[in-house]
């Protein structure tokens, strides 16, 4: 590496001992000690290698590196050491004519910049829009970041924030987070408010949740420094649920919940029906997806009264979105398409491209939903209709979120079709983006649905590990209301690769679960299950299986599940074949 640096491999016995000694093998110490002794004059070119002209003892070498890289600063001078710094405050990467703006040496400023990519400091960075530079280590930007004052800091981080606001007026957007950061920094926290928030909504529009929220979080310290009224405590309120949005895709339901109830008291102080409203819808999604559908729809059908008060058509379809998804979890398809049909009904128009401040476009999600019900029904038709239109709607406005909420809709509703060739392109397309968006909450729903179309054609070497996979990470993250559309994949899967003790096993805990958080649609589906595996476990087990085929066909029809009811009367057909039979 010191070979690198000085052009040669020939360099003399003592020096290397002294960087072997000094550097103790770190890359970058090894590098800096190496300049600082050329800077220093102790070595000098000659043909064939380099000299020592100076014994190592006569000069000090710092013994940390970033001693190392401030002692390299400090011999500058004043106006290169100053212009590192100020760069150093605009980031690891910055643009020309920023630094050019705030550091006032346009005259001087290139040859500065020439002398700093000749000490390799910075590099001039490629493939940008105008002329940028970058630290070639974040820790040479960082030390010179550090040997500023704090109060200069502050100070430095103001003038950026003001000259990024007059440099790109026309182009605000893509510097949100840049200009968040600033202002937070410099501690102008009305600016830091408004600035965290757009990058948070910003980086929302775009699946990033985990930017967003940083700068929500950001948002509520800045919020913090300004004076209490009403104002302030709305926007409390507003980034406390657009935290919920934010958090949800990491599955972190314990922060959820805490802001959650943060924001429905300052709402109830307040005494803002329409704040509570929103609050009160989120808590509904809250209760659904840890299983409790009662709580979810007593919470949605409270949401509904306060649309009531606050006359608010948006809260009132969010309302009929959260009855929908609670209904079919209970298996309760008709009544969830009603209530679906409503939210549908009510986001038309322009209305069908916002966000709301929920995760996923509400339009989008109403049609999946509307989807899966259909599916349960036997309704593809109608089902698919739905979920091509909520499909379009995604690709239009491009967000990652909602584009996989669709296609896994599209795709469960081909696979309980038995429709393997239409199902695998949405649902493998689902996953990719569930994946590149970093969406880890709806790993499990996408993943389910993939596995049962892997089980189904007979690819059981990747349907068990991705059917495993989504079971570990539903139990880890507490989201009881995915354990029973999980678990009963996976033990299908298990049946089909032989594992019959496994797979009866994780079925009747999934028929427990399912009885007790009523999940009717669920609990047919395992006593359909169970049905199966009695068929094949010994002729002992015949009567078993007509017993459970029985009652979930029972279950099917009272819910109208027709693709269910075809699966029991085949499966009752088989009972008594091989009854017959003597099998």
């Amino acid at each position: 590496m010191a070979g690198q640096v000085l052009g040669t491999a020939q360099f003399p016995v003592e020096l290397q001992t002294a960087l072997m000694a000094k550097a103790e093998g770190v890359p970058l110490f090894i590098e800096e000690v190496t300049k600082t002794l050329l800077d220093l004059g102790v070595l000098q070119r000659e043909p064939g290698g380099y000299r020592l002209v100076k014994s190592l003892s006569e000069v000090r070498v710092p013994d940390t590196i970033q001693g190392i890289i401030m002692a390299r600063l400090d011999r500058l001078g004043d106006e290169g050491k100053r212009t590192v710094q100020l760069a150093s405050v605009i980031g690891r990467q910055f643009l020309l004519r920023l630094l050019a703006r705030v550091a006032g040496l346009s005259e001087r400023l290139d040859g500065l910049l020439r002398e700093l990519q000749a000490l390799e400091i910075i590099y001039e960075q490629g493939l940008v829009p105008e002329p940028a530079y970058i630290f070639k280590h974040a820790v040479i930007q960082d030390v010179a970041y550090q040997s500023l004052l704090m109060q200069r800091r502050k100070g430095l981080h103001r003038a950026v924030g003001e000259a990024i606001e007059a440099l790109y007026q026309d182009r605000m957007e893509e510097h949100y987070a840049e200009l968040a950061h600033h202002f937070s920094q410099g501690e102008v926290w009305d600016k830091a408010l408004v600035y965290c928030r757009q990058a948070g909504e910003k980086a929302m529009a775009q699946s990033a949740s985990r930017e967003a929220v940083g700068a929500f979080e950001e948002a509520l310290r800045a919020l913090a420094h300004l004076p209490e009224q009403r104002d302030t405590c709305e926007q409390a309120i507003d980034l406390r649920l657009a935290l919920r949005s934010a958090l949800l895709p990491s599955g972190d339901f314990e922060r959820i919940l805490a802001y959650l109830r943060e924001a429905e008291a300052l709402a109830e102080h307040l005494d803002d029906p329409r704040r509570l409203g929103r609050v009160s819808d989120f808590l509904s999604n809250y209760f659904y997806l840890m299983g409790a559908y009662d709580q979810a729809i007593a919470t949605a059908q409270r949401t509904l009264a306060l649309t009531t008060v606050g006359g608010d058509a948006v809260l009132l379809a969010l309302a009929n979105l959260r009855l929908g998804m609670a209904y079919h979890a209970q298996g309760d398809y008709r009544r969830a398409i009603d209530s679906l049909g409503q939210t549908v009904a009510s986001l038309d128009g322009a209305r069908r491209y916002e966000r709301f401040g929920q995760f996923f476009l509400p339009a989008v999600a109403s049609r999946a939903w509307l989807a899966w019900c259909h599916a349960e029904l036997g309704m593809f038709a109608e089902g698919r209709v739905c979920g091509e239109d909520g499909l379009q709607i995604a690709e239009v406005v491009a967000h990652p979120g909602s584009l996989m909420f669709a296609l896994s809709g599209i795709g469960w509703l081909a696979l309980r079709q038995g429709d393997l060739p239409r199902a695998f392109p949405p649902l493998e397309r689902a996953m990719g983006v569930c994946q590149d968006a970093d969406l880890p909450a709806w790993f499990p729903r996408v993943a389910t649905a993939l596995g049962a179309a892997y089980t189904l054609s007979g690819r059981l070497a990747d349907a068990v590990p991705l059917l495993t996979q989504a079971m570990a990470q539903t139990t880890a993250t507490a989201m009881t209301g995915l354990q029973a559309l999980c678990s009963l994949p996976l033990s299908e899967a298990q049946l089909h690769a032989g594992r019959l003790e496994e797979a009866y096993a994780l079925a009747e805990q999934t028929l427990a679960h399912a009885r007790a958080h009523q999940e009717r649609g669920h609990e047919a589906w395992a006593l359909w299950l169970l049905g199966a595996m009695a068929v094949r476990r010994a002729p002992s087990e015949f009567d078993k299986a007509e017993e459970c085929y029985s009652q979930a066909l029972t279950l099917a029809e009272a819910r109208g599940m027709r693709p269910l009811q075809a699966h029991c009367h085949r499966g009752l057909g088989t009972v008594v074949y091989l009854a017959a039979a003597g099998k």
